[in-house]
């Protein structure tokens, strides 16, 4: 940390940890974002081809589209600019390749704007611009996260954070592997969240993009999937 810097108060500290929880009842558990797929038809089949898939998820998924939606949708809210609320919300309902993709960021959403409800630091106007939209988890961890003195990055951080312990317990389900595979798996790719952070935060409107045909396929075809474990 350089001599400038400031630390995170420990109250918006906390409430990143709060929001990056697995226990966070938004229904995270439940998905595996087409790694289930990924297993029954891809060869995911050992630790390291685990590490190496959720590694490129990390980096060409979600540094591309959650984590650089995110980025734009805390600075919106604070500002009060819900037309730019709103067209990044559609932006996201629009490029979920597949059915199952979408019902997750749209259940997400839901749930967390339920919990949102219960907490005092958010405002009523918020509340229901945000219901109105309907959100989809991106916007709604966004609004979470929005009332918090913390830096955007901090909160992309916490973000891909929560997404890393909730596909590394997919991993170790669904593969199978256990928990210590599970571990360097997670500390891998916590290794790799602040550069994925930088990629989200520099990229513009017209470089933001959705664009995972494999992983597109894959979840098509887990739809229909005979036996799973997972929704997505």
């Amino acid at each position: 940390m350089s001599a400038t810097a400031q630390p995170l108060p420990a109250a918006s500290l906390l409430q990143l940890i709060w929001l990056a929880s697995p226990a966070l009842p938004v229904g995270g558990f439940s998905y595996s974002e087409g790694l289930e797929a990924g297993v029954d038809r891809a060869g995911v089949a050992t630790e390291s081809i685990a590490a190496n898939w959720l590694s490129d998820q990390l980096h060409l998924s979600l540094a591309r589209s959650d984590l650089a939606v995110i980025a734009q949708a805390i600075p919106a809210w604070r500002s009060n600019q819900l037309d730019r609320v709103k067209a990044l919300n559609d932006w996201v309902l629009q490029t979920r390749e597949t059915s199952e993709l979408r019902l997750q960021a749209e259940q997400m959403g839901r749930s967390l704007l339920e919990w949102l409800r219960n907490h005092q630091s958010i405002s009523d106007a918020h509340l229901q611009a945000c219901a109105a939209l309907p959100p989809t988890y991106p916007l709604a961890f966004a609004l979470a996260a929005s009332p918090l003195d913390a830096g955007v990055s901090d909160c992309l951080t916490a973000y891909a954070f929560g997404w890393a312990e909730n596909m590394m317990q997919a991993a170790l389900k669904s593969v199978p592997l256990g928990q210590s595979s599970g571990q360097r798996i997670l500390a891998r790719l916590a290794a790799e969240i602040p550069a994925s952070v930088a990629t989200a935060m520099a990229l513009a409107d017209q470089d933001r993009q959705a664009f995972s045909p494999m992983l597109a396929i894959l979840s098509s075809q887990h739809e229909t999937q005979y036996s799973r474990l997972f929704r997505s």
